[in-house]
């Protein structure tokens, strides 16, 4: 299963972004998109930004996937046993 990752655009050069999850930077495509620029929130989905979103949602987005890392299958969390 892959997850499509809410990311900021950091830098562009040519068709390829910077993008940082977290302080985490990675390459993604911007061939899906036509005006993706720096400062915007993007999902990027096996390697390509395929759809610009606004801030509040990327952060809320990014909130949720923190959360869910920190739970067990469980549903508790892991500090928690």
């Amino acid at each position: 299963m892959c997850l499509a990752i809410p990311s900021k655009i950091v830098a562009i050069k040519e068709q390829m972004a910077t993008i940082d999850v977290d302080g985490v930077q990675r390459q993604a495509s911007l061939l899906l998109l036509e005006d993706a620029a720096v400062g915007d929130y993007v999902i990027v989905h096996a390697g390509f930004a395929i759809q610009k979103i606004d801030e509040a949602t990327a952060l809320e987005s990014i909130r949720l996937l923190r959360q869910a890392a920190g739970m067990t299958e469980n549903g508790q969390d892991r500090d928690q046993g």
